[in-house]
């Protein structure tokens, strides 16, 4: 590709890494764009990130199908578990996010995503600058792809590899 030429991802095309706790289709990688990587994630029923935060990226979230419980917020208290149950010294909550939702996300600002329902979630997701998230991703896939529990130990570490501070845990079924 040259700076000439733009780049065209069709529908269902991209690199694909899938386990039983995420799907993500790499769409745009740091090897087309300085300003961010662009996935689709698939988020299965049960599937928790847990609550963290960068100091450097910022995300952006945009629902496409199914809900999540999202949470984007300082909370009064940083609780070690159930970030559901949060609350921002402003009173902002949890929100159910459905389709058409956007969620921004600057450095340095804790979030969250899990899916309480029984149906997968479709979820367009950006984060920046890249390619940190291209990797982190190849790398927490194989974590998670060992099947069973995740393993909490590897997964720290690789977070914080990738300006990721884990503040509750990861969870999936």
């Amino acid at each position: 590709m040259t700076a000439t030429e733009g780049l065209l991802v069709p529908p269902g095309q991209g690199r694909i890494m899938e386990t039983p706790a995420q799907r993500v289709t790499f769409k745009v990688t740091g090897t087309h764009s300085r300003a961010a990587s662009t996935f689709e994630v698939v988020v299965p029923p049960g599937f928790d990130v847990g609550a963290h935060v960068h100091t450097r990226s910022e995300e952006l979230f945009y629902v496409l199908e199914g809900e999540l419980d999202v949470l984007a917020f300082e909370p009064r208290i940083r609780t070690p578990d159930h970030w559901q149950r949060w609350e921002s010294a402003s009173g902002n909550r949890v929100v159910r996010a459905t389709p058409g939702t956007v969620i921004v996300v600057p450095p340095g600002c804790p979030h969250a995503f899990a899916n309480p329902t029984d149906t997968p979630a479709k979820v367009f997701f950006q984060a920046s600058p890249p390619p940190d998230h291209e990797r982190y991703f190849e790398e927490l896939l194989e974590i998670l792809g060992s099947g069973g529990a995740p393993d909490h130990a590897a997964i720290r570490e690789l977070r914080a590899r990738y300006d990721i501070e884990q503040l509750t845990p990861l969870r999936h079924r």
